[in-house]
């Protein structure tokens, strides 16, 4: 009993610290979203565009950096390279703030250059335990619940007439004592014990040999899960970045709370069933069901589509949406990854397998908002997210059973 309530003492303390920590984070990255930067244009491209782009450009080459760093660090050097990576982050929204339009769009790319490594350090304290996906549900709910929060905080804070320049900066500020507090509970976190290591697999930094050889015995099944993953995160991105503007196409009024509370049903929805994964025990199964339940999420997509034009209401859409994006989105974070080194005990750690995903999904989402202005059709943001999201709901499926036959075939 006393084992017990000290292993739910500890799980309880792990999670509270890497939800309140990556929450944090997006303190210092979204909160500029809640502007429009309505008539503001650069070289004929909208400012917002401009600002997305060069922030998630920024973002997606972090993560390409991170594939060495976070898979090569040593734990005791997590802490503080999450605190130098997101005070940098922060000086970067004081250089927005300072450099008069346009070009304190340039701003953005070195603030988001840091934040992509942040997620991978958090990870960190997390994989590798028997209660992984219950730990990492409980971090993927702060990158959902925080892109509302995020942004309702942005939303106030331009009603207390901040200027939109401004207003990321001073949102920045008020993460900065909170986020401290959460990074030093991160170290007190215990290393896995014997038995994590036993059921898991121990984690250990990866050389680029390492790398190398991993992704050369899993190729197509992890090309499978990258194109998979690229689509999940376009969609999602896209609909973070430009939610005020789709829920406006959807007749709603933008208002603080409406971006919190639409994301509130899409974080416990999705946390509870990546938390239910942590009572799969036999790593191959638990894989397995996660595929299944990723292409489970690409399927709720369509639904909600076909809903909204017979009658769906349009709040329950953007829930709706949101479940089917981020099902796949967190399961490749929670357990696809964790399973599978476990199931192969391959060495290495899932830092190296979502950071090489994750420079594929950053990089198609740059390439998507280089040519929006170009591909996006004259009913607006919803209705090109609309079309858009019937070809990633296609190629998505599809890709997502390539990688669970090749797996299947693979492992047996």
């Amino acid at each position: 009993m006393t084992h017990s309530k000290s292993w739910n003492a500890s799980a309880l303390w792990a999670v509270v610290a890497a939800f309140g920590a990556y929450l944090c984070m997006y303190g210092f990255r979204r909160p500029y979203t809640a502007a429009s930067f309505e008539e503001a244009t650069f070289g004929g491209t909208a400012l917002k565009t401009l600002l997305v782009t060069s922030q998630t450009l920024g973002y997606a080459l972090s993560k390409w950096v991170g594939i060495k760093v976070v898979s090569e660090i040593k734990p005791h050097q997590r802490a503080w390279g999450i605190l130098g990576l997101i005070g940098f982050a922060q000086l970067m929204l004081l250089g927005l703030g300072i450099v008069p339009r346009p070009w304190n769009f340039i701003f953005l790319f070195f603030n988001g250059l840091p934040l992509g490594m942040v997620f991978g350090l958090v990870q960190g304290y997390l994989e590798g335990r028997r209660a992984t996906e219950f730990l990492m549900a409980g971090l993927c709910a702060s990158f959902i619940l925080a892109d509302g929060v995020t942004k309702s905080l942005g939303t106030w804070l331009l009603g207390q007439q901040i200027s939109e320049d401004w207003m990321p900066f001073v949102a920045g500020l008020v993460f900065v004592l909170p986020l401290g507090v959460f990074v030093w509970m991160l170290t007190r976190i215990p290393p896995p014990n014997a038995q994590d290591i036993a059921h898991r697999s121990e984690r250990t930094p990866m050389t680029r040999q390492d790398r190398r050889q991993l992704f050369a015995r899993y190729a197509l099944g992890l090309v499978g899960l990258s194109v998979a993953y690229l689509l999940t995160t376009v969609l999602r991105s896209f609909r973070a970045d430009f939610a005020p503007e789709i829920w406006k196409d959807l007749g709603f009024d933008r208002t603080p709370a409406i971006f919190t509370t639409s994301e509130l049903y899409v974080t416990l929805g999705v946390t509870l069933i990546s938390s239910v994964m942590v009572l799969i025990h036999h790593n191959r199964r638990a894989f397995f069901t996660s595929l299944g339940l990723s292409i489970g999420g690409f399927g709720l997509l369509l639904l909600a589509s076909w809903g909204l034009g017979h009658g769906l209401d349009g709040y329950w859409f953007m829930v709706l949406v949101g479940l089917g994006v981020y099902i796949p989105y967190v399961q490749i974070h929670t357990t696809v990854f964790e399973r599978l080194i476990a199931m192969t005990r391959d060495q290495g750690n899932i830092g190296y397998l979502m950071y090489l995903v994750d420079t594929v999904g950053y990089m198609g989402y740059v390439l998507l908002m280089f040519s929006k202005n170009h591909l996006a059709p004259e009913g607006g943001y919803l209705a090109f997210y609309q079309n858009f999201l019937f070809v990633c709901c296609f190629l998505g499926i599809v890709s997502l059973a390539v990688s669970a036959w090749f797996f299947e075939k693979k492992t047996s």
